[in-house]
């Protein structure tokens, strides 16, 4: 409750607005020079009130016109981001297609360059890869449906993959050339030396050869292919001879019945993503 004092101080100040507004009510519909004088004098006692309100009340006017822009700003800003986005889900489906088209020219180039289009490739993508250190497998997006079996080669334009272990009616599983299971006939290219190519088991990087003819001279930088089928042998291979496998880094023990050469795969089977499964018997393949 506001005390006597209070009450008839507030009730003076409401009295003078009322002869105020009375007195400017007068003046506007009246047509003397006095008038006019009154006029001006309500003025000019109401003007500096008016700044001061003017004054007071502009920083809230100000903030209200922050909040204004700030919110005209925030919506375009979101519709830019959302530009943004989807210009840049383009930009990689674009960039997937690229690669995808490269990595099947490359896959067609190989079918003829190494007369593989008679081994019936069948092109799929890789789905998943084993979390493991040396990515010992992953599965494709084919399977027995597209004639896909056990033991069938699996190929890029780089060479070597590995081959199929395991074989459902839409996938396969690819067990790769750096696993510790993985091994295939081999040769190298220029002399014709045989061997067996297995993984180091210490990395993808590193395979090994061990040759059937000991002591024969294996030099650094001879490239390592796939055997095919060795003559007289009892079980005909699944993979056609001469398909690239990896070049020579080094020789352990050379020329030594003990030797053992190292060679790097031309496949990094990390970054694989297709690959051709060569789905014909080379045996049968006149």
């Amino acid at each position: 409750m506001y005390d006597p004092k209070t009450i008839r101080r507030r009730r003076a100040v409401l009295a003078l607005l009322v002869v105020s507004s009375v007195v400017l009510l007068t003046a506007s519909f009246g047509g003397g020079g006095g008038v006019s004088s009154v006029q001006r004098g309500v003025f000019e006692l109401v003007s500096p009130i008016q700044d001061v309100a003017s004054r007071s009340l502009k920083p809230f006017r100000d903030l209200f016109g922050w909040f204004g822009d700030t919110w005209r700003s925030k919506g375009e800003n979101d519709a830019l981001r959302k530009d943004r986005d989807a210009l840049r889900q383009q930009n990689v489906k674009l960039q997937a297609q690229l690669r995808n088209a490269g990595t099947a020219a490359r896959l067609l180039q190989l079918d003829q360059a190494a007369g593989l289009s008679a081994m019936g490739p069948v092109t799929a993508r890789v789905t998943s890869v084993t979390p493991t250190l040396l990515f010992q497998s992953f599965v494709i997006n084919k399977g027995s449906a597209n004639g896909i079996k056990v033991g069938q080669a699996v190929v890029t334009s780089g060479g070597l993959v590995g081959r199929i272990s395991v074989v459902t009616s839409g996938h396969a599983t690819v067990k790769l050339l750096t696993d510790s299971a993985f091994g295939v006939q081999a040769r190298v290219a220029r002399t014709g030396t045989p061997g067996i190519v297995i993984s180091s088991g210490g990395s993808p990087e590193d395979l090994i050869m061990r040759t059937t003819k000991l002591k024969a001279p294996v030099a650094d930088g001879a490239t390592i292919t796939t055997r095919g089928t060795a003559p007289a042998a009892k079980f005909p291979s699944l993979f056609p001879p001469d398909i690239a496998i990896g070049i020579v880094t080094r020789v352990d023990d050379a020329g030594t019945d003990s030797q053992t050469v190292h060679l790097k795969p031309f496949v990094d089977v990390r970054s694989v993503d297709q690959v051709q499964v060569l789905t014909r018997d080379p045996a049968s393949i006149p």
